[in-house]
Formats: structure tokens, C-alpha cells, sequence
């Protein structure tokens, strides 16, 4: 199952470019911009990741974010990124960045968005790995700084797909960006909500994304599992769920392999994702593995998840339908041998 895995042309839908920045990176990057750190070791970061819930989790992770300065620190943490993907065969990505994160410690949005579109270049022409970028806003700041964000990235809307919403969820639902959002559409992107698991009136927020946003796709999402009307109308409206198993184990102890079986059941596009891949010590690869080894998936659920993420990213029909045959192309070989 592993070569099978890794035989496989993958997308991957949810990935936060911040959340795969791994510990000897964190040290070669304070090193470089001499900021003192409270470890002496990589390993000694990667021990002080106990995280039990989302809090905890966002409390590490913002504050590792401060060693990232100029634009060649932004391009390193996209190009090691895209790196890792190649090697798992994951040939096209749709990755998050979080600019706010960035901008309210003094490093400006070009600062941000040249270094990540420069290693974006040299992935597609050095590893054959395609993307296009999302801004994700923090739902934790204000509407007025998810819109000055967005004014901001006016001049840039030829390097962004679309825009998403990330962060802590307790009581900063999807209404709260709503007019963002709006304006995000009226600018010709694509819109994503996170709606993690078994956050503060997760059925409101999702309800939120569909008719009030109006999402093109939601991150996360299993507890739309609730609510039948949930599940029908994501369904109806071909959404994309972009699925985290090994992160939704840190959060909410359990791999969720239940539920998104049940979700393939229904016919609800789930995907399979890695999240913040440097914190959860799980690239896409060992996320399908987990599945695998510890929720028994087939091949042909695998292939299912894999098919998904090209069905419902954000490329044009001819690109996804090339990307679908290289899929039917491997499984083919797969299975000749």
C-alpha cells in the first residue's frame, strides 16, 4: 500500500506553507536574522509540541513564525515544501499563507508573497510541482484587517486563487467576514472557510459557509456528519471537504477514518490533506498511510480520495482531466503488477 501511495499523482488541498516549517529550519532561520531562541535543539522544539486542542496548537505555531524576516526566508519555506511534495508524487498543491501573521510583526506583504511566488516558479520548472496560492485571513484579528489585507493584495490578484479563513474559530464565525468574503468574489477568487472539528457551534459556522458565504470549498468540515441537510447540500453543490486525519488526531484524539468513510459513502468529496505537516510529523503521504494502517482504507478508497482532490481543486476542467488520467495511468500500472 505505501508504493501504491506513493505511485499515485496527488494533489493536496490543504497545506499551511507557515505549518511546514520544520525545526532545523526554525534554527538555521534565527541563526541567519539573529533571533535568540528558547531551545537549544531541534529536538527540543519538536518536544514541545503538546498540543490537545486547537489553542494550543496556534500558540506554538505563531510564535516559531517570528524567525521568518525577509523574502528569502519566505522563498526556503515554499521550496522545502514543494521538495517534500515531489518526493511524495504530489504534482500539483493549492497551499495557504497567512500575510496578517507576517504583517503585524513589521515584514511587509511583498516581502511575503515575492519569496513564496519565486519558489512557486522554480517548483514548477525544477520539480513539476503547479500551484496557486491562497491568502487565508485570521479570524482571530478584525474585519477591518481582513479587508485592509485584502486592498492589499489587489496588485497581486494574478499570483492568488482564491481566499480562505483560518485560526482560532471561537466565536469569530463565518458572518464575521462576510463583506471580505464578498469582495474576495467580486475580485474574481475563490473562497474557502475552515470549519474544524468540534469547534464552538461548528453546525452555525458551517450552515454560515454555505448560505451566507457561499464557499467554493470547506477546510475540514466532518461535523457537517450532524446534520443530514449538512451532508444533502454539500452533496448538491459538489463541495470539496478538505480532510486533515492526522492533525484532527492531535486536535480531537481520533483520525476521523470513520467518518470519512462515511463521507464517501454519501458521496461527499472529501479529500485527504496534511494540514501543518512540520507539527503533525505527517506529510500527505504518512497521513494516507494512517489511514491504511490504522482504519484499514482499500486501494480503492485511496484512489477515491486521490481522484477527489483533482475533482474538486481549483484548476480548469482541460488541467483537471489530464491530472485525472495520470491518476487512472498509475492505478492501471499498480494494478499490473
Amino acid at each position: 500500500m505505501r508504493d501504491f501511495i506513493q505511485a499515485l499523482p496527488k494533489a493536496e488541498l490543504h497545506v499551511h506553507l507557515e505549518g511546514t516549517l520544520e525545526p532545523e529550519h526554525i534554527f538555521a532561520l534565527a541563526q541567519r536574522n539573529g533571533i535568540n531562541l528558547e531551545y537549544k535543539r531541534p529536538e527540543d522544539v519538536v518536544a514541545a509540541y503538546d498540543f490537545h486542542d486547537l489553542p494550543s496548537f496556534l500558540k506554538i505555531y505563531y510564535a516559531a513564525m517570528d524567525v521568518l524576516r525577509e523574502e528569502e526566508d519566505f522563498y526556503e519555506l515554499a521550496w522545502h515544501y514543494f521538495q517534500r511534495a515531489a518526493a511524495q508524487n504530489i504534482v500539483y498543491v493549492e497551499p495557504f499563507f497567512d500575510p496578517q501573521a507576517h504583517t503585524v510583526r513589521g515584514v511587509s506583504f511583498e516581502t511575503v508573497i515575492n519569496g513564496i511566488s519565486r519558489a512557486q516558479r522554480d517548483a514548477a520548472e525544477k520539480l513539476g510541482v503547479t500551484s496557486n496560492l491562497i491568502l487565508c485571513f485570521l479570524r482571530d484579528m478584525s474585519a477591518e484587517s481582513a479587508a485592509e489585507t485584502l486592498a492589499a493584495v489587489e496588485p497581486f490578484l494574478d499570483r492568488i486563487i482564491g481566499v480562505g479563513l483560518d485560526s482560532d474559530e471561537k466565536d469569530n464565525p463565518p458572518a464575521k467576514f462576510a463583506e471580505v468574503f464578498a469582495r474576495a468574489r467580486s475580485l474574481g477568487l475563490k473562497l474557502t472557510m475552515h470549519c474544524d472539528v468540534n469547534q464552538k457551534d461548528i453546525l452555525d459556522h458551517l450552515r454560515e459557509c454555505l448560505d451566507l458565504i457561499a464557499v467554493d470549498r470547506i477546510d475540514h468540515g466532518i461535523n457537517a456528519l450532524e446534520d443530514p441537510t449538512l451532508c444533502d447540500a454539500i452533496v448538491e453543490r459538489g463541495l470539496g471537504l478538505t480532510i486533515c486525519p492526522v492533525s484532527n488526531r492531535f486536535v480531537v484524539q481520533n483520525l476521523t477514518g470513520d467518518e470519512i468513510r462515511q463521507m464517501l459513502a454519501k458521496g461527499m468529496r472529501a479529500t485527504i490533506n496534511s494540514d501543518d505537516p512540520a507539527y503533525f510529523r505527517a506529510y500527505l503521504n504518512e497521513n494516507f498511510e494512517a489511514l491504511v494502517d490504522e482504519a484499514a482504507f482499500t486501494e480503492a478508497e485511496i484512489l477515491q480520495l486521490v481522484r477527489n482532490a483533482f475533482t474538486v481543486s481549483w484548476l480548469p476542467e482541460a488541467a483537471k482531466t489530464a491530472y485525472l488520467a495520470r491518476v487512472d495511468e498509475a492505478q492501471r500500472a499498480a494494478a499490473a503488477h
